[in-house]
């Protein structure tokens, strides 16, 4: 059974960041694809970024150049390093993989 927890989430004032974790158990990060979806208020999930088992990336339009996933495969866990943050990034932020789903980490961006 795969299970994903996050962690880092906060405040923090626009132009900041920050960096999400998750923690990935029930497999191997090099066999599976890891993905940070994000849920703002009123909003569908969107997906911000993921990374492959073979370690292919990918990233929204709207975080290129401002987020970056990586990943440390000894600590099956995957990071999303934030930087640069707008209001607009506000939302809970959410890793999946293989369907499973972790219970998510709230973003909040002040101006």
């Amino acid at each position: 059974q795969v299970q994903l927890v996050e962690s880092g989430g906060g405040m923090v004032q626009a132009g900041g960041s920050l960096r999400l974790s998750c923690v990935v158990s029930g497999t191997s990060l090099r066999f599976t694809t890891v993905a940070w979806y994000r849920q703002a208020p009123g909003s569908q999930r969107e997906l911000v970024a993921d990374i492959t088992g073979g370690g292919s990336t990918t990233y929204a339009d709207s975080v290129k150049g401002r987020f970056a996933i990586s990943r440390d495969i000894a600590r099956n866990t995957v990071y999303l390093q934030m930087n640069s943050l707008r209001p607009d990034d506000t939302a809970v932020y959410y890793c999946n993989s293989q369907r499973h789903w972790g219970q998510g980490t709230q973003v909040t961006v002040s101006s």
